[in-house]
């Protein structure tokens, strides 16, 4: 028995330690510097993401994922995972956000987008602490419409959903004025939510990408965006054709065509001069601060 029991314990002694291929425990995370991968037996891996898509809501963010996903260096996450701005998500930790990004090769790059991370005050810290060194996809558009296009989609799910709506003149002016409490001006105001970003971020980290020329002419920009992440030279003018039904731009990628969802690129509702007037002058100030912030100009209104 006495051998029995010896012959046990060496064998135990000499037996190597499988490691456990469970996901780790909630609030628990990989380190920025080894990217806490999940492999695959394909040789992928998911991967937390080296490239946010941080908005802003209505700017063209789902264009630019989609266009972002044509170069094969990269791994694109389909869905919004507000991880960093909804409490019920970042406390699963960053093994949940990991495990919510796609599988994607060794020398690709994992890029997720949620539009509502620019205007979410605590959104940059959160980011910082996960990595400083991401880089960070801002997609921009004229303000005014921005607001427009932000109500033509609330409009719309309403309408769906057989709810009662609120004309934009309504949600615009309240007494005369514009309505100040209507969020989705607030969202327009770049230059507050630019100035929290850079309390954490340098500009270098942040590239701020034209919604409006991407709208009207996407090459250039994604050639802009390739360059600031450094990657490889790929997305080209056969990646793009105009799609005259739609009204914009739609991808070819070998051989196959794809366009944006059909609740992309609706008409906007038609606004009285007088209050679209009101909504120029509102953020003239707010867009020249913009500028001289990120020491750029756009053509906005």
């Amino acid at each position: 028995m006495a051998a029995l029991l010896l012959g046990l314990l060496l064998f135990a002694m000499q037996s190597p330690t499988i490691p456990s291929s469970g996901p780790l425990p909630d609030g628990e995370g990989p380190s920025p510097a080894d990217n806490g991968t999940a492999g695959h037996p394909n040789g992928t891996a998911q991967q937390l993401p080296r490239i946010i898509i941080i908005g802003v809501r209505k700017g063209g963010t789902r264009a630019l994922i989609e266009m972002l996903s044509l170069h094969s260096s990269v791994a694109a996450a389909q869905n919004e995972v507000h991880f960093f701005d909804w409490e019920s998500n970042f406390q699963k930790g960053l093994s949940w956000y990991r495990s919510q990004m796609p599988f994607a090769y060794p020398e690709q790059i994992t890029v997720e987008k949620t539009p509502a991370y620019f205007t979410s005050a605590k959104v940059p810290k959160r980011i910082h602490q996960m990595n400083p060194d991401v880089k960070l996809l801002l997609i921009l558009r004229d303000p005014t419409e921005r607001v427009l296009s932000d109500y033509t989609q609330v409009f719309y799910n309403r309408l769906q959903k057989h709810k009662r709506y609120r004309p934009i003149e309504s949600v615009l002016v309240k007494d005369g004025e514009i309505n100040l409490g209507y969020k989705a001006l607030n969202r327009s105001l770049y230059y507050a939510h630019m100035q929290n970003w850079l309390r954490y971020f340098p500009l270098e980290s942040i590239h701020v990408v034209d919604g409006d020329q991407l709208i009207r002419d996407p090459l250039p920009e994604m050639k802009k965006v390739e360059r600031f992440l450094r990657l490889e030279p790929q997305i080209n003018s056969s990646n793009f054709y105009f799609n005259k039904t739609k009204g914009f731009y739609c991808l070819r990628e070998h051989g196959r065509e794809r366009c944006l969802h059909d609740s992309k690129g609706r008409a906007h509702p038609r606004v009285a001069p007088a209050i679209l007037q009101k909504l120029y002058q509102f953020f003239h100030q707010p867009n020249r601060k913009f500028f001289e912030l990120v020491g750029r100009t756009f053509d906005w209104k």
